[in-house]
C-alpha cells in the first residue's frame, strides 16, 4: 500500500503505535524504515521520505492484526492513500 505526502502522519503514527509487531515503510531502492522506533524520528523520517518518496514507499506490517489495524484506519481515512 502507497501513502501520500499530504496524509496525517501523527494520526497514522498513533495506529502504527498500537500494532504489536514491526511495521515498516521500504523505500524504492529497499531500504527498510522502521515506524515502531522513537517516535520524534520517526516522525521527522517519515516527513522527509515522503516528500522524497511519497508515491514510492510501500507500508508493510509482519503481524496479521496489526496489518488488519492499519488498515482499517486507512479504510476510516481515504484521504490518506495515494
Amino acid at each position: 500500500m502507497k501513502l501520500r505526502t499530504d496524509s496525517d502522519i501523527q494520526a497514522f503514527l498513533n495506529v502504527v503505535k498500537e500494532c504489536e509487531g514491526r511495521v515498516f515503510l521500504i523505500s524504492p531502492e529497499g531500504d527498510q524504515y522502521n515506524l515502531k522506533s522513537t517516535l520524534t524520528t520517526v516522525y521527522l523520517a517519515m516527513g522527509q521520505l515522503l516528500a522524497e518518496h511519497g508515491d514510492k514507499l510501500e507500508l508493510f506490517a509482519e503481524n496479521k492484526a496489526d496489518e488488519q489495524l492499519l488498515l482499517a484506519f486507512l479504510d476510516q481515512n481515504p484521504q490518506v492513500l495515494g
